[in-house]
């Protein structure tokens, strides 16, 4: 339903004092309210109990919580919990809870839709619709968080944003969720358990490194020779590798943290020893490691999985040149909740 009213959680916890001290009430009503916003991770103005019910009302006659909701939960024989999350207004992200023996991540999304065009995954071929709130990004990881808690009677230790969109085309909103996530006075998470994964946006990699952001960067890079990556990434010819190739050494200058790149290989694309090679001699730029990722197929069989042994020659050329190598098998395939798969059946 359409409101004039104001969403509460777009507003400062200062902002929130002074609006009590306008209508008349003590500041300090402000900092009981935003920890109910953020810390308790409150619904409705009902929830907030230890305000009273005067106060609710008024909160009520002025401002909406548009909180997210799960709309269908789906588990896989792995243990892997895919979330179809409903927004205030409709539209449906989807965010992933990974679990292993030793930790739970969350994979985010942050945009409805995604602004870039790979070839390769499912959410690609949605329009972006629009970028979302700090308090959505937000929202999904509180309920991965008690997802964790009741499935595997842990709390959430990881979060990547590798979800639906590009995280770096919704930046500002990124970082300001994050802060949430991170801050004391919301979930307390560690900035170093947090992965942002990024295609490749060169001027936003160097403005993150001259913000000192404190969270992990990734690259989805699946070729490093121009013509290959542009192929199958067509935003590449915009954004071309020697500029995330500066993008990355500045980033590096600047924070002294290796970069992880994303790499799936296909078969006929880049399982070549020229591929290889490229890859190789790019990952020599900045301190590095490797993720290589097995693929999930879209239905349609332009993209198909490499043979084994052009995955052991990429291995093998990475750990001769002494670059960190690991391989990540795909988890809820079941679900379509692997990597490049969300929104595939939406």
């Amino acid at each position: 339903m359409a409101t004039d009213k104001k969403d509460i959680r777009a507003l400062t916890k200062d902002q929130l004092r002074d609006f009590f001290v306008s209508q008349g009430d003590k500041a300090f009503r402000g900092n009981q309210v935003y920890e109910w916003l953020w810390q308790k991770s409150a619904h409705t103005f009902e929830d907030m109990t230890n305000v009273s019910k005067e106060t609710r009302q008024m909160l009520e006659d002025h401002f909406v919580i548009n909180h997210i909701k799960v709309d269908t939960m789906q588990r896989s024989s792995d243990g892997t919990v895919k979330n179809a999350v409903r927004l205030h207004d409709g539209l449906i992200v989807e965010s992933v809870l990974i679990p292993t023996k030793t930790r739970t991540t969350a994979c985010v999304s942050s945009q409805v839709g995604c602004s870039l065009d790979c070839r390769f995954c499912a959410t690609a071929r949605l329009k972006r619709m629009r970028n979302l709130n700090p308090d959505e990004i937000y929202d999904q990881v509180v309920a991965i968080d008690n997802e964790s808690k009741l499935y595997f009677n842990r709390p959430l230790s990881n979060i990547v944003f590798m979800g639906m969109g590009e995280p770096l085309m919704n930046y500002n909103n990124v970082i300001k969720a994050i802060d949430k996530i991170t801050s004391p006075e919301g979930l307390g998470m560690s900035p170093k358990r947090i992965t942002v994964s990024t295609s490749g946006v060169p001027k936003i990699i160097k403005k993150m490194a001259d913000d000192d952001v404190k969270f992990n960067l990734a690259v989805s890079l699946h070729s490093a020779i121009d013509e290959v990556r542009t192929s199958i990434m067509p935003f590449n010819e915009t954004f071309p590798l020697q500029d995330l190739k500066e993008s990355l050494e500045y980033w590096y200058a600047k924070t002294k943290r290796k970069i992880s790149y994303e790499y799936v290989v296909w078969k006929g694309i880049n399982d070549s020893q020229k591929d290889i090679d490229a890859f190789v001699a790019f990952c020599k730029h900045v301190p590095c490691k490797v993720n290589i990722i097995e693929y999930n197929p879209i239905d349609d069989g332009e993209f198909q999985q490499a043979s084994h042994d052009a995955l052991e020659n990429y291995i093998s050329a990475l750990e001769k040149n002494r670059i960190v190598v690991n391989v990540r098998r795909s988890r809820g395939k079941d679900i379509d909740a692997a990597c490049g798969q969300l929104a595939n059946k939406s």
